[in-house]
């Protein structure tokens, strides 16, 4: 079950400001209206992580790092929407790209931004952003996509009990996959993050890179001891 189902009133004051920053022209009532709508997506029962608790994570890392930003407005909106659409019951979502639906999470921030009067090309920008998630390997030197991907990201260099909470949270969001899959599935992202030169790219995101990669082979190792006890006792 996702969490934080009250809302505390900090969320939809916050997509306000970044709304209205980013140039939003409709009536205040109606941003409060479509981010009313934003928070009823991030809190569907089926969201053990991709939920409010998560968003909220998401949303102060970007504050953290918005020094390094261009446009911290979109970063923050782009944030919003990032996983505004998601159906973890979707045929081999998590062996694939999760839950998260990024092209449809990006064509609703687009409609919905310009329905709000937000400029057609920072509109636009938002949707960019959301969609550069998908593979979580932005331009460098695109400093909002960099924080972006490492504000989603920093959950990886969490102290390891909020870890083991994060890895329990994403299991139970894919309980309906049966354990040899989700194992492989799991495994298979852990080891194609490991192989990466960086997960972190940001000025200041960089100092998450070994405390994630510390979790990252922790788990695997896990992972990969409970793949074997599963295999010798089939």
């Amino acid at each position: 079950m996702g969490v934080l189902h009250d809302a505390p009133q900090w969320f939809l004051s916050s997509f306000v400001r970044s709304a209205v920053g980013a140039g939003a022209t409709a009536p205040e009532d109606e941003i409060r209206r479509v981010g009313q709508a934003l928070i009823d997506r991030w809190t569907a029962e089926n969201r053990h992580f991709h939920n409010l608790r998560h968003l909220a994570a998401v949303l102060h890392r970007v504050d953290e790092l918005a020094q390094e930003t261009h446009k911290p407005e979109l970063v923050r909106l782009a944030a919003w929407y990032h996983g505004a659409v998601f159906d973890a019951e979707r045929k081999a979502a998590y062996a694939e790209s999760g839950g998260e639906q990024t092209h449809e999470s990006a064509e609703l921030a687009r409609t919905e931004l310009m329905s709000l009067g937000v400029p057609e090309a920072s509109a636009d920008r938002v949707a960019h952003l959301v969609n550069g998630l998908l593979r979580h390997a932005p331009d460098p030197t695109d400093f909002d996509a960099a924080v972006l991907n490492d504000a989603d990201l920093a959950m990886l260099a969490s102290e390891p009990q909020r870890y083991k909470e994060y890895t329990a949270d994403v299991r139970a969001e894919y309980a309906h996959i049966p354990l040899e899959d989700y194992l492989n599935a799991r495994i298979k992202i852990i080891s194609k993050l490991l192989a990466r030169e960086s997960l972190f790219f940001s000025p200041m995101g960089a100092a998450w890179e070994e405390p994630a990669r510390q979790n990252l082979d922790a788990e695997l190792h896990r992972l990969t001891k409970e793949q074997r006890k599963l295999q010798q006792a089939g």
